[in-house]
């Protein structure tokens, strides 16, 4: 049971909820009333999240001395010795191809979507051995990730997103790792040690500003997505406008957390934690729903 619970510890369950984004394309396109459209949506989602979990396992596969030395890390299950590099090397390797199979079920586009999970995978490949090391790209990898999930979950559903909604979601994650790492940036200054080797490249008054213009940037992003004559022509309504406000409130919440209580290092457990993100994310969400479909 305790090798068993280590596994989903290393294959890190609670961060499929970044594969949500898959999903996307089925929402802003008003398919969520589509059998087939879920259907595909809900493959995705495991598929990505399997290849994502593999990457966990490698990512602290190549962690682990630093790891064994961090006061918190050191109780991740390879850096405990709850789980060995050759399980977790098995564990990723399982991963992967579980991540490939379930392709199989799609109805179309299957190599389409295998090819941009495959991809997705060998950059984080490259994001975990060399790119992470290096500021601002870090962040932007992880940014492209997501643009990458949407991306499949728009071939295998066989809908178009507007640009707009690709160029917000690269901006909002952006957003989202500037925050992230102001949290090392804090851990640097108080410590005097920095958590990663390109936390030095960074200061407070550089990730104030990139969380400041990312922020600005997604936000105008979405206006003009919701603004679009396409878009009200589409969902038959000029009043999708109005949801921006909850996208505003949300920005800024999570300005709050970052800059005012220092809580900004994992974006997932702030999603599932906190009581306010998680009422503006619903009601953004309702009332977008009720917009469009009623």
């Amino acid at each position: 049971m305790n090798k068993l619970k280590a596994i989903f510890k290393l294959i890190r369950c609670k961060q499929w909820i970044k594969n949500t984004f898959v999903l996307l394309p089925i929402f802003f396109g008003g398919s969520l009333l589509d059998a087939n459209d879920i259907r595909a949506g809900l493959i995705t989602f495991f598929a990505f999240s399997f290849a994502a979990s593999s990457i966990y396992c490698l990512n602290d596969l190549i962690d682990v001395e630093a790891d064994r030395r961090h006061p918190v890390k050191c109780h991740r299950p390879i850096a405990s010795g709850d789980v060995s590099k050759t399980q977790a090397y098995v564990l990723m390797v399982v991963l992967l191809l579980l991540s490939m199979a379930m392709l199989w079920f799609l109805l179309v586009n299957k190599w389409q979507v295998g090819s941009v999970i495959l991809f997705y995978w060998l950059m984080n490949v490259a994001y975990c051995v060399e790119l992470k090391k290096h500021a601002i790209i870090d962040v932007c990898i992880v940014s492209f990730g997501f643009i990458l999930r949407i991306l499949a979950g728009g071939l295998a559903s066989e809908i178009v997103l507007s640009n707009w909604i690709v160029l917000m979601t690269f901006l909002l994650t952006l957003f989202l790792s500037f925050a992230k790492r102001r949290d090392d940036v804090v851990r640097m200054e108080e410590t005097g040690e920095a958590p990663r080797k390109n936390t030095i490249r960074y200061n407070l008054t550089f990730i104030n500003q990139a969380i400041t213009i990312t922020g600005t940037a997604a936000l105008v992003c979405y206006i003009m997505y919701t603004v679009s004559p396409e878009v009200m022509n589409q969902f038959k309504t000029p009043y999708l406008y109005l949801t921006s406000i909850f996208v505003l409130v949300g920005l800024l919440r999570y300005i709050q957390l970052a800059v005012v209580d220092k809580k900004s290092g994992d974006p997932t457990k702030i999603i599932l934690k906190d009581r306010f993100t998680q009422l503006i994310v619903l009601a953004w969400g309702i009332s977008f729903l009720i917009l469009i479909y009623f």
